[in-house]
């Protein structure tokens, strides 16, 4: 069984049992959440389809923890102009466990 979910603008393909990080949400660490913008949900031949989310459909999930991503560098660059700026940035993630999957 697995179903397909939004959350942080993305959307994840999760089955039970199953890590994933997604964008930072606020929850504590080890809670319970429930993701309710499911999108599909396939056990077997059984597939439901939202339009655009599945009636009752629901993930839970268990807050695993909280970090951010590796440092990614922006470099801009002129040449000839005595130009050059450099930044960098690191996303903050949530890191979850998928517990139960439930659809009507």
């Amino acid at each position: 069984m697995y179903a397909v979910i939004e959350t942080g603008g993305k959307q994840y393909r999760v089955s039970e049992g199953q890590s994933i990080k997604v964008e930072k949400l606020t929850a504590d660490e080890g809670s319970s959440i429930d993701l309710d913008k499911v999108l599909l949900v396939a056990n077997g031949d059984d597939i439901k389809v939202g339009a655009p989310y599945v009636d009752g459909g629901k993930v839970t999930a268990t807050v695993k923890a909280h970090g951010r991503g590796k440092k990614i560098r922006i470099i801009k660059f002129r040449r000839r102009k005595h130009h050059q700026k450099e930044q960098g940035h690191r996303q903050s993630y949530t890191e979850l466990e998928i517990t139960g999957i439930a659809a009507k």
